[in-house]
């Protein structure tokens, strides 16, 4: 059985927030008498950064981290109440009181878990559009994100916050590919995305699924995976399969084209200075292909097809 290796605690507040103090093993720790005592020296008129009552924080509506590994959880659980919480929450203040959680959800609840009633945390005033932006910025820096946790992330900030595909991926650091692709996840049934979220099946397989055209045949193919623990390869395979027919079986080789087909195919193209190919599908059936590279050379097939 193997392992999972946890992930880092994070790579500083540095990363996202311009002006925090940055970490190091010699940083204040909170949880211990000593740490407690430590954290309460800073100062706070400078940096925001002050240790708050930890029933005085409350998760943001908005967090788009969703899914929480309980056993992670009570590792970070564990390891605060032995050494504190080594990096600060960001929050920002509530109108109703209190402050609301920006980043560092985790380690809020893992705080709780540990009985700490304090926890440092740096205050961000900031309107709820850039709080959401840097809870999403925070969880991508920290890869906290499942792929459709993610991808429901570029969804909001593409849908109400403004953003396009090309703004989106420079704000946070990532090619318009990678945005595009994680965007075509939210198209898989309900039931695939849960076997996305909980591990059972990876991206790669998600994305080969995209290639099937019904729900049905996307959610039988979505179990066979997380049954059988198969291989993005495999999965593309079996996916070309089935589009290549509704039984499962290899698409049969296409018939060569007649003599007659392939001089009526130069013939048009002559005629349409593009490509065009005729295909025969039975002894008097077929169709044909018209090729075109610009909307230029489509308005100029157009207009030899159609004179006015």
């Amino acid at each position: 059985m193997s392992t999972v290796k946890r992930k880092a605690l994070g790579r500083g507040l540095a990363a996202l927030i311009p002006g925090a103090p940055s970490h190091t093993a010699g940083s204040t720790a909170v949880g211990s008498a000593a740490g407690a005592a430590a954290a309460r020296t800073l100062t706070d008129s400078r940096n925001g950064l002050r240790t708050v009552a930890i029933e005085e924080v409350h998760p943001s509506r908005d967090q788009p981290r969703q899914s929480f590994d309980e056993v992670r959880l009570g590792e970070l659980a564990e390891s605060i109440r032995s050494q504190g919480v080594i990096q600060p929450v960001v929050v920002r203040t509530r109108a109703q009181g209190g402050y609301e959680l920006i980043a560092g959800e985790r380690r809020w609840r893992a705080a709780q878990r540990a009985g700490l009633h304090e926890i440092p945390a740096v205050v961000r005033e900031v309107a709820p559009t850039r709080a959401f932006e840097m809870a999403m910025v925070e969880n991508l820096q920290r890869a906290d994100l499942n792929p459709i946790e993610e991808a429901a992330g570029y969804q909001r900030l593409i849908g109400e916050h403004g953003y396009t595909q090309e703004s989106l991926a420079t704000r946070v650091g990532k090619d318009r590919t990678t945005i595009t692709n994680a965007l075509r996840l939210l198209r898989l049934p309900a039931s695939v995305r849960d076997l996305v979220i909980d591990g059972r099946i990876s991206m790669g397989h998600a994305r080969a699924l995209l290639g099937l055209e019904s729900v049905e045949a996307m959610e039988r193919l979505a179990r066979r995976i997380a049954a059988r623990e198969m291989s993005v390869r495999q999965v593309e395979a079996l996916v070309r399969r089935e589009r290549g027919s509704g039984n499962g079986a290899a698409p049969a080789p296409a018939k060569p084209a007649s003599a007659s087909a392939r001089d009526l195919g130069e013939r048009l193209a002559r005629a349409l200075g593009t490509r065009v190919k005729v295909i025969e599908k039975g002894r008097d059936s077929g169709h044909v292909e018209i090729h075109y590279h610009s909307l230029d050379q489509l308005d100029g097939i157009v207009t030899r097809l159609l004179p006015s």
